[in-house]
């Protein structure tokens, strides 16, 4: 199909029958959209300017800002797409429960709800949701345990993404900041918008957390405290606008992002009853020992043979000396820019590990 063609206009329509146009002719080209968005958007709000401030220079494009750049790499990139394979909760969840990849758009949705609201960038507040958590490993937060002993002062998914996993993006600094301190036991971020995605982080996921948890039979709603239940009530939807709503309100009433004591509170003990009755449950326990186990073991024969490396990724050119600190770090990010199911199905094929030990749900064949 090369589209269709009409008498009276010289390009070619995708349905016969097409008649969408804009009304004119007139075209809004990235400087001119600049122009307006440093006069609407709130005060302290990011403005994009030019290319943006990355650590290589580049030309500016002719539509979109720097921002909407950032996002749109960080959507066409490996290592967003393997975020569908990597453990939220669940190792090799069912269709309805959360990978990585469905956490990071909705940490994405509620963060654009308070960005647009609060007169906020909403393409790098897009941008720093869709990347925050590209630096995970497999198998959910153990990776970070797995990982910690081969980089000096420890894994952390959050630096790890802005400084290792993403670096070939060329991302602006902003969008590289919210990424690197989106946790909140990193510093600040420098921008609002930053400040915005740690928040709707921390939302998100104890909300669609508790929801994947009920699903599978975990919990029940009516265990949530009275706290939990009287601030946000027991549903996704009602626990989403409880927060979101707050977030904005805050602002409102102060001038700062934040979250009214009310709900920060019911968000705090929320978090607090996943952890006890989710996250730190016998079975997760276990299955974080079994991942810690076959990470280490996959990094130490990754270290010892580097050859096997070369060329499994666009970030892995280089045969490094075995067992050095090249190695080792190079052996790192391999393992960890894998997706669950790869790094279980490696363990099998390159050390043996015992499929026992593996989360159950895996297809060895």
């Amino acid at each position: 199909m090369k589209g269709f063609d009409a008498s009276d206009h010289p390009i070619r329509f995708a349905h016969a029958d097409s008649w969408a146009g804009t009304g004119t002719t007139d075209v809004r080209t990235r400087h001119e959209r600049e122009e307006v968005e440093a006069t609407t958007l709130a005060p302290h709000a990011t403005v994009a300017i030019g290319a943006g401030n990355r650590a290589v220079e580049e030309e500016a494009d002719p539509y979109r800002t720097c921002f909407e750049r950032d996002r749109d790499r960080i959507l066409h990139a490996s290592a967003f797409r393997r975020l569908a394979g990597k453990t939220q909760v669940f190792v090799f969840p069912q269709d309805h429960q959360r990978t990585r990849l469905t956490h990071a758009l909705e940490v994405a949705q509620v963060a654009s709800s308070v960005a647009r609201a609060l007169g906020l960038n909403v393409a790098l507040t897009e941008a720093i949701a869709l990347g925050h958590d590209c630096g995970h490993g497999p198998g959910g937060h153990a990776s970070e345990d797995a990982l910690s002993p081969y980089v000096p002062g420890g894994f952390d998914h959050a630096t790890w993404g802005a400084d290792v996993t993403l670096s070939p993006l060329n991302l602006c600094t902003e969008t590289l900041d919210g990424i690197r301190n989106h946790s909140w036991s990193r510093p600040a971020p420098m921008t609002p918008e930053g400040e915005v995605v740690s928040w709707a982080d921390r939302i998100a996921y104890v909300c669609h957390d508790f929801e994947d948890a009920v699903a599978a039979g975990l919990v029940t709603p009516v265990a949530l405290p009275d706290l939990v239940r009287g601030a946000c009530g027991t549903t996704r939807s009602s626990q989403l606008r409880a927060f979101i709503t707050s977030m904005i309100r805050a602002t409102h009433e102060t001038g700062r992002i934040g979250m009214q004591p009310n709900e920060a509170e019911a968000l705090a003990a929320f978090r607090q009853f996943n952890y006890d009755n989710i996250y730190m449950r016998d079975a997760s326990r276990a299955q974080a020992k079994s991942v810690i186990d076959l990470l280490r073991a996959l990094v130490e024969h990754y270290a010892s043979h580097p050859e096997l490396m070369l060329g499994g990724s666009p970030s892995h050119t280089r045969i490094a000396p075995v067992r050095s600190d090249d190695a080792f770090h190079d052996a790192v990010g391999f393992v960890g820019g894998m997706t669950d199911r790869y790094a279980c199905r490696q363990g099998l094929a390159l050390l043996g590990f015992d499929e026992a030990r593996l989360p159950k749900g895996i297809d060895v064949t």
